[in-house]
């Protein structure tokens, strides 16, 4: 979305730059995807000082000396008569193309070699005035581009804005930001506020008569609500200045006063409006409907369509003569000749609108703005004010107002507790700041039940139904950068997690500690050469993926001759995901599998074996052992040999649950055998489970709920030291481990065996052991005189219960 800057100052007046409304608009409201200056064209032009200047004998010159900030002076020659020491001027360097088209080179001026030039206001574009250079009443540094010294030019505010939020897809959106933002206040543009009074609505529930011209809508489905303006006595022709500066800051082209000033609307309010030469409307009607077979409409670019019966249309009393929401049609087209206009203001539904466009293949600023939804709420007074701009610029009086359908009913109210508010924002919000906030954006705020407040969405607002989403208005509009970064202790679900999530965490952790990696394949597949064995997508991501993968090993395949193309031979890839089987007049069904693939080293080449041994049909088979048994603890794992042309069976209880085989694969011939393994975890239902036991995929149901615990990241410092022991062999070292950690005490934070010595300075029959000790206190620094004393009571409780001390130098 386009934002002229200047445009928006006249909504919401500000002393903000532009760059410092885009910034604000990207933390608070929208993402600023970029920014650009009208006045691109004086982007090489900087400020210089005159610091010396000369006349030249018998002419207009002078030579001057110039600072361009650029640390050496500059020779330049000048014909304008007022260059004075001293002054600033704008300064065009070499290399330098001008806005009139001339580029700045080194001359030779009588002898003289001039290095750039001193500018006159005609010459860049800045006034008529071209007799003598340009002063500048600026502070600030020679060398400074003049676009940062000067406010010249308007600056074009690039936005990214979600189609969840159409009503900033205008001025008038971005102005109710800004003014809640910065304490400001919305109002109309100073050439707006002087346009001629509009008279009283004709208003009819699907049909209505005024001013000579009549308005039915038949289509009350695809056209909730229909807006027409006569306007008589207009003369078309060129728009004034400030007009067309406004349509062409929006990326647009100046076509005539009347285009111009229902551009004007579309972009300064975001609601399309569209302009039909009222004289070449038969019977001077426009009648809302589908289209009927076999007519075709020519659009204001050019191009013939033909009408499907399903299209929403605007046709006058004898043919079609525009898409609704999308383009008007020739043959009504606003031209120099015209006289009297009917202007339109519509709401189209969003679904309708998106189906044409689609189908004719146009996109246009007006159905992007329908498909996303229009503020249907002020469709009335739009057009009012786009008759009254029209008849501002190109004459004419505002005849009569006809107004079809229904005004939108109003939102219902959303409950919302300031409990909720600071609970979800993790900060106090107080009542008067919850209403304060959404008041600043239009919401109506009104007291509720039990302290929570009532709250209405304004009628540009499609997206709030939720008290969560009044949360969400509330964050953004503190600022995203004021929510606290500690964690909250909250209160766990009572449901626990389905047994699959379960099942294939260990799953997860049985592949992962077995080398493999994690792949995420999209479920897409080219199928096989019986296409009714797949289940097909209707609408495809890729065209040579339309099918529904029946087998992860499908997908794996890929992604390991992805690695083969690229001479990486050992791969070792699993998958957690669903496999579809097609049903006849059904969705697919869908199951939960767990796929590996593995081929090349058995491990990772080392210097004493260049050349490990690749994986065999054995190393598969074990490995779907380990998977199949973590998959279904509590059950008898087997595998047999055959069985559906597989290398081996896995069974679960007597139940086949997967299989092992052979993978073929589109590798070169260097590329080792490869071997896959699937299993079935789960069929996704949303049906209560049976009884623990009963279905042999939904075992786990009865275990204890997991749920992750935290530990906050330490505060204070480590305090360590090192334990050498003198360990008879006969002693396991766990003995030592569980003493030392029952002696510690509570501030022991880890404890770990990193040291085995045999040899001079231990006695035979025993080993020396050397353990790591970290201690840590929550809240404080441990103190030295702390530490040595857990140390020697430590080697105290050792000796005494299990007979192990300390080594030390006579330990012999």
């Amino acid at each position: 979305m386009k934002i002229s800057h200047d445009w928006l100052r006249g909504f919401v007046p500000h002393t903000l730059t532009a760059k410092a409304v885009g910034e604000l608009l990207s933390r608070h409201v929208a993402t600023l995807d970029g920014a650009g200056n009208r006045r691109a064209d004086l982007a090489k032009i900087v400020v210089a000082r005159v610091i010396a200047s000369e006349k030249v004998p018998e002419t207009r010159l002078s030579y001057n000396k110039v600072d361009d900030g650029s640390g050496t002076l500059l020779d330049v020659v000048c014909g304008a008569p007022n260059v004075t020491v001293g002054t600033l001027y704008p300064f065009a360097r070499v290399g330098t193309l001008l806005p009139n088209g001339i580029l700045i080179e080194v001359r030779k001026i009588r002898g003289m070699t001039s290095h750039g030039m001193l500018c006159s206001a005609d010459e860049i574009k800045l006034g008529t005035d071209h007799d003598g250079i340009m002063p500048l009443d600026v502070d600030v540094a020679p060398g400074t581009p003049l676009l940062d010294a000067l406010p010249l030019g308007d600056t074009v505010l690039e936005l990214d804005v979600l189609p969840n939020r159409p009503d900033l897809l205008s001025h008038i959106g971005l102005a109710r930001e800004i003014a809640a933002l910065t304490n400001g206040k919305v109002g109309v543009p100073a050439e707006l506020q002087k346009l001629p009074a509009a008279p009283k609505a004709i208003v009819g529930k699907s049909a209505a008569k005024a001013a000579g011209a009549s308005v039915k809508v038949d289509d009350l489905e695809g056209c909730p609500r229909y807006v027409a303006v006569v306007v008589r006595g207009v003369k078309v022709g060129p728009s004034p200045a400030w007009l067309a500066e406004r349509v062409e800051a929006m990326g647009g082209r100046s076509i005539n006063n009347v285009v111009d000033a229902t551009n004007y609307i579309l972009h300064g309010f975001g609601h399309p409006v569209h302009a039909f030469d009222l004289a070449k409307l038969a019977g001077n009607a426009i009648v809302v409907r589908k289209a009927h077979a076999g007519e075709s409409l020519v659009t204001l670019d050019g191009t013939t369509h033909k009408l499907e019966s399903w299209m929403t249309i605007i046709a006058d009393g004898e043919r079609a003569t525009a898409l609704a929401g999308v383009m008007g049609g020739r043959e009504s087209e606003v031209t120099e000749a015209t006289t009297d206009l009917l202007v339109e203001v519509a709401v189209f539904a969003p679904r309708n609108v998106r189906a044409v466009r689609k189908k004719v293949g146009l996109n246009t600023d007006a159905s992007y703005r329908f498909e996303r939804g229009v503020d249907a709420g002020a469709t009335l007074a739009v057009a009012a004010r786009a008759a009254g701009l029209i008849a501002s610029v190109a004459g004419g009086t505002i005849a009569g107002i006809i107004d079809v359908g229904s005004a939108p009913a109003t939102a219902k109210p959303v409950s919302l507790h300031p409990t909720k508010v600071s609970r979800l924002v993790g900060a106090k919000v107080g009542g008067p700041e919850v209403k304060k906030l959404l008041t600043s954006i239009g919401f109506a705020v009104k007291a509720g039940k039990e302290g929570a407040f009532a709250v209405t969405a304004p009628s540009w607002r499609h997206d709030v139904s939720r008290d969560v989403d009044l949360v969400e208005e509330i964050a953004r509009l503190r600022g995203y950068d004021t929510l606290s970064d500690d964690i909250s202790p909250f209160r766990a679900g009572t449901a626990p997690d389905h047994p699959l999530h379960h099942t294939g965490r260990r799953v997860r952790d049985v592949l992962v500690a077995a080398g493999f990696l994690e792949a995420r394949s999209m479920p897409f597949t080219r199928g096989g050469a019986n296409a009714a064995e797949y289940a097909r997508v209707t609408n495809p991501l890729a065209a040579d993926e339309p099918f529904l993968r029946r087998t992860l090993l499908d997908t794996l395949a890929r992604r390991a001759e992805h690695n083969l193309n690229r001479h990486q031979g050992d791969v070792r890839l699993f998958e957690l995901g669903s496999t579809f089987e097609p049903r006849a007049g059904a969705l697919p069904h869908e199951e939960v599998h767990v796929g590996a693939i593995l081929m090349g080293g058995r491990r990772p080449p080392h210097f004493t074996e260049p050349k490990p041994p690749s994986f065999d049909a054995w190393d598969a088979k074990e490995i779907g052992a380990s998977v199949a048994r973590a998959a279904f603890p509590g059950h008898e794992i087997a595998l047999f040999a055959g069985g559906g042309g597989a290398l081996w069976s896995i069974t679960a209880s007597g139940t086949v649950v997967g299989t092992i085989d052979a993978v073929s694969l589109d590798a070169p011939v260097w590329a080792a055998p490869a071997f896959g393994i699937e299993i079935t975890l789960g069929v996704m239902s949303s049906a209560p489970a049976a009884p623990p036991g009963t279905n042999l995929y939904l075992t786990g149901r009865d275990e204890a709920p997991w749920f992750p615990t935290y530990t906050p990241i330490p505060v204070t410092p480590a305090a360590e030291f090192d334990l050498a022991l003198i360990v008879p062999d006969s002693m396991p070292a766990s003995t030592v481990d569980v003493t030392i950690r029952a002696s510690a005490g509570e501030l022991l934070e880890s404890l770990v065996l990193f040291d085995e010595y045999r040899g001079e300075g231990v006695p035979a029959g025993a080993r020396s052991l050397g353990w790591r000790l970290t201690f840590r206190h929550p809240e404080r620094t441990l103190r030295d005189k702390e530490i040595d004393g857990r140390r020697s009571q430590l080697l105290k409780t050792l000796e005494k219960e299990i007979g192990v001390r300390a080594r030390t130098s006579e330990t012999a």
